[in-house]
């Protein structure tokens, strides 16, 4: 394995590194949901748990290719964390993710039709959420806090950490958010939430390969 994934391997769900900086976190995740479930904005909440989802079906992906290389994941963190969760998401990032969604879905105009400089605002916001994401990424890929190991998904490489690292979370977000019956909203999160933690209880639970 590489020293990367060594290292992440290591402080993987390790209760012993816990830190008192994660309850404020959770209480401001518990924030952003209530604030707006109480303005009933239903279609937002929707959309953060699709793009927090999104990004579970990744790191259960990124770990499962792990088990199956021997080698490394697509993506590390190694770096000091609160808790490691998976070997490519910490309990730091997990809580980003979990309000990414709703932040970045607060920035599309009411009208789906609207553009922003000439972009259908869907898209603008999709892409220019996707690249900032990646700019963030490779900065924190250069203090090793979140690392690569394969030539095909790295800094001279960007374009697929673009498309399948991030791009679909807002395109699956968005989606979700302008589906016009909230039953088939509400259906497609759940199925994706159901999924996700059944996968979590096969793979981490029970054949402990992630």
């Amino acid at each position: 394995m590489s020293d990367f994934t060594l290292q992440a391997l290591l402080h993987l769900r390790d209760g012993s590194n816990f830190q008192w900086y994660v309850i404020p976190l959770l209480a401001f995740v518990f924030y952003v949901y209530t604030v707006e479930s109480e303005k009933r904005n239903w279609n937002l909440i929707l959309a953060g748990l699709a793009f927090w989802g999104a990004d579970w079906v990744n790191e259960i992906v990124n770990s499962l290719f792990l088990r199956f290389n021997g080698y490394a994941p697509m993506w590390a963190e190694p770096g000091p964390s609160a808790y490691l969760i998976l070997v490519g998401l910490n309990i730091e990032t997990m809580f980003m993710f979990a309000v990414a969604g709703i932040i970045w879905a607060k920035m599309l105009h009411p009208d789906k039709h609207f553009k922003y400089l000439g972009i259908p605002n869907r898209w603008a916001v999709a892409f220019g959420g996707a690249l900032f994401s990646v700019i963030i990424e490779v900065l924190l890929n250069s203090v090793n806090a979140l690392t690569w190991d394969w030539p095909w998904w790295s800094q001279s490489m960007p374009l697929l950490i673009f498309i399948f690292g991030y791009l679909w979370f807002f395109v699956f977000a968005f989606w979700v958010y302008d589906m016009k019956e909230f039953k088939q909203k509400v259906q497609v999160v759940g199925g994706l939430w159901v999924g996700i933690i059944l996968c979590l209880i096969v793979f981490a639970g029970f054949l402990k390969w992630i």
